[in-house]
């Protein structure tokens, strides 16, 4: 038992150092890395099929806090993070905040409803398709040369927030899709989707805890959803990646980093596909 339990610690380190240097490089909060590498986990020590879903994508939640406060940090030193779009004048338009309030409903009430096969079967596809969007398309491919604003910021807002709080992700595989198709550079993207990664995980991770609390068949040292020691764990050693991720990404040019990015997505995206198709 002792020996599984160190296997178990130094796996969930090792995911947490590839999640953290992930988020600084891509802005993704390392969800795209610990949701797949969780729901392993967890299915290898026999947990409930019934729930490993909704705790790998509970405690990629809670890690990104972690995460994407470092991560927005170290983009901002760098002057990459547009928070003109997280605190305008107007609070009403704020994006952070409507994509707060897309995790909490989230979190709190859709997961109740989603059994293990639909939520993994919301994360790879959405994130399949994301990742093609940015293996194939081009750099001058845009949908404007703005982000929308006035009742569209809630709308899209609520969605983005929502979608990314049932895949345990940050804010990097929708925002920085979408920013890029009106007009940021990636570098910029990548920044501010760090920055807005915490309006998904904090909201999230409180409705998650909330709405899995008392539920059968959770793993050991869980509150609600969240459990504990993956989220100590995958958070202290992405919180000291982080750094590494960011420097390469202002190293590497654009198209290189659109290529790598979409290509990490595609890989992870598909093998959750995978799984469903072969259960």
């Amino acid at each position: 038992m002792e020996t599984q339990l160190i296997i178990l610690a130094l796996s969930l380190m090792a995911v947490g150092g590839v999640a953290g240097f992930s988020a600084g490089l891509f802005g993704i909060g390392g969800g795209a890395v610990i949701v797949p590498a969780l729901y392993y986990v967890f299915s290898v020590l026999g947990y409930s099929p019934d729930v490993i879903m909704h705790a790998a994508v509970a405690t990629s939640a809670a890690t990104i806090i972690i995460t994407s406060i470092r991560s927005a940090s170290s983009h901002h030193k760098h002057g990459a993070v547009d928070w003109d779009l997280i605190w305008p004048k107007n609070l009403l338009w704020s994006w952070g905040i409507w994509i707060g309030v897309g995790a909490l409903l989230a979190g709190l009430v859709l997961a109740q409803y989603l059994s293990t096969m639909t939520l993994t079967l919301i994360f790879g596809v959405m994130i399949s398709l994301v990742a093609v969007q940015f293996i194939f398309g081009r750099p001058s491919w845009q949908l404007a040369k703005a982000l929308p604003g006035g009742m569209a910021v809630p709308a899209i807002g609520v969605s983005i927030g929502g979608l990314s709080a049932l895949m345990g992700i940050g804010g990097g595989a929708f925002c920085v899709t979408l920013m890029v198709l009106c007009g940021k550079r990636i570098h910029r993207a990548i920044g501010t989707a760090a920055a807005l990664g915490l309006f998904i995980s904090l909201p999230a991770t409180i409705g998650f805890v909330i709405s899995g609390m008392g539920v059968a068949g959770r793993p050991e040292y869980s509150l609600g959803y969240v459990n504990l020691l993956g989220f100590v764990l995958i958070a202290g050693m992405s919180f000291l990646a982080i750094p590494f991720g960011v420097k390469t990404a202002h190293s590497m040019d654009q198209k290189r980093l659109r290529l790598v990015f979409g290509v990490c997505l595609l890989l992870v995206g598909l093998n959750m596909i995978r799984k469903i198709l072969l259960a």
